[in-house]
């Protein structure tokens, strides 16, 4: 599906042109991360990301090809007709004609380098139109450019999290960060509004340091756009995997799914990576039977057989319980918090092996290895992954139950979903575009937002801005002189419907770690 470019903004966006005053000649915006009340992972800063993939996609390829290259009186027939019937009334369309004389979008954006790690408060780039009468279109595309960018910063934030995360209990339960890039899959597809949002936020997810992705989209969005080369370079990897209807068509009766694991470990994958689901009717048998009865074709094979759960407390399903809640008796466990062992309430009864946990049980079993830092790492040919429900909070909960236990956290692959990436608005880091200067005839004014009945939050800058950088740190100056603005942090990216300056993936990835 594309989009007819003029048309991708909401109705109001089309009514302001003959609100604005008759001599306006320029009008400059910013696109600022406002606050963090709503934010889902710690810290206080986001990550700015998608303004190449933005302009390359739709500030130019959709504007030329659905707009620019097409015949002036179709594409005005087109764009008067959806106005006229959806405002109700009859528009002027002349800026639109001298839109399409003209060829290309006046616009020029000036932007911090993707990857940086700004701050609430400060806009990552700014818009501003270059010919005089085209002062309408800045913020003319607020709507598509908000919603084309907010998810890609939303979900590189939100991963840059994790992986520090990840980093923290890695050296401090292994001594390297050689497999964080992995830990973090990208599961998120199925759970996202469609797949355009998938890829936006796949390539977030991929931007913000993970190797790990089954969003395929995302590998194309860093490679057509952001000059990635998966030939040459790690841009994303997944692995082959099973799911819930490839265990059901191998059966459950008995002795159909230790065959049906047989026959994927040694016949269909005798080496590398391959990932079972493993709870489609009863995974602790899976694990502590079929696993050890097919104990000598996994330690043969030349790779690593992932076991999957996908259902449960992720937390106790990976780690166990701890001692405090449970209670035994009588030679039984049971679940504390359920009720009162030995009377009529009595909790949940659990298996020793539920009480264990499956790296635990996984240990048991194929046993491994003690790292420089002390702690116990899984045989290279068994390994684990959960990707069901996963939250920042459940895998900062895995990875220190895993440390108390004496379990290196590269124990697990954690799978990383709509759970995490889609409950996520606009309003997670307050994204907003605002206009804060503007030239009448000639002359200047600054322009700024201050509702009495907000809380301070939706106050704007005023002015022109500049924004310098210091070490890791960014500040925004506002009302600055126009010798000023062109000075700063801010660089041209894009002009008058070409791109100025590029940056690839590599870059970016670079660039979030060197806020670390």
């Amino acid at each position: 599906m594309q989009i007819f470019a003029p048309h991708a903004k909401d109705f109001y966006k089309g009514s302001h042109v003959h609100q604005l005053p008759e001599k306006l000649d320029l009008a400059y915006a910013n696109y600022t991360p406002r606050s963090g009340s709503h934010r889902n992972v710690p810290g206080d800063k986001v990550v700015f990301l998608g303004l190449q993939l933005f302009a390359k996609d739709y500030l130019i390829h959709d504007w030329n090809t659905t707009f620019f290259n097409k015949p002036k009186e179709k594409v005005c027939k087109k764009y008067h007709r959806r106005l006229k019937n959806g405002l109700g009334r009859e528009i002027s369309i002349k800026h639109i004609r001298a839109l399409h004389d003209l060829g290309y979008l006046p616009i020029r954006i000036k932007a911090l380098p993707e990857g940086s790690v700004v701050p609430y408060g400060v806009p990552p780039f700014t818009v501003v139109n270059t010919r005089k009468g085209f002062g309408w279109l800045p913020n003319m595309i607020e709507s598509v450019l908000s919603a084309e960018i907010w998810p890609s910063m939303t979900s590189a934030t939100t991963y840059n999290e994790y992986r520090k995360m990840f980093e923290f209990y890695a050296m401090k339960t292994v001594g390297n960060i050689d497999f964080v890039p992995f830990q973090g899959h990208d599961f998120s597809f199925r759970g996202m509004m469609g797949r355009h949002a998938a890829a936006l936020s796949g390539f977030g997810h991929l931007a913000a340091g993970s190797y790990g992705t089954d969003t395929i989209p995302a590998i194309d969005v860093a490679e057509d756009y952001y000059g990635a080369d998966s030939d040459t370079e790690m841009v994303g990897m997944g692995c082959a995997a099973t799911e819930h209807f490839v265990m059901c068509a191998g059966g459950n009766e008995d002795g159909e799914e230790i065959e049906t694991l047989r026959r994927l470990i040694c016949d269909l994958y005798p080496d590398g990576l391959i990932s079972v689901v493993s709870d489609t009717w009863d995974f602790w048998q899976l694990v502590i039977k079929y696993l050890a009865e097919l104990k000598p074709e996994i330690m043969a094979r030349q790779g690593k057989l992932v076991i999957r759960p996908d259902s449960g407390d992720p937390v106790r399903i990976i780690c166990g319980y701890t001692e405090d809640e449970i209670t035994r008796y009588d030679n039984k466990v049971y679940v504390k918090e359920m009720g009162e062992v030995g009377s009529s309430y009595a909790g949940k009864e659990l298996m020793e092996c539920e009480v264990k946990g499956l790296v635990q049980c996984l240990w048991d079993i194929f046993g491994g290895t003690i790292t420089p830092k002390k702690y116990k790492m899984l045989d290279e040919h068994i390994g684990a992954i959960y990707g069901d429900s996963i939250t920042f909070g459940r895998a900062l909960a895995i990875m220190e139950r895993l440390e108390a236990k004496g379990f290196a956290s590269d124990n697990i692959v954690l799978g990383i979903g709509s759970y995490t990436y889609q409950h996520v608005t606009r309003d997670t880091h307050g994204m907003a575009m605002k206009a804060t200067y503007v030239e009448i005839d000639g002359v200047g004014k600054e322009i700024f937002k201050d509702p009495k009945t907000d809380d301070g939050t939706k106050k704007s800058a005023k002015g022109l801005l500049m924004v310098v950088q210091t070490g890791k740190e960014f500040v925004l100056v506002d009302q600055v002189s126009k010798k000023e603005e062109a000075r700063g942090a801010l660089e041209v990216v894009f002009e008058n419907s070409e791109m100025i300056k590029e940056v690839t993936l590599d870059e970016i990835r670079e660039t979030v770690r060197s806020f670390d």
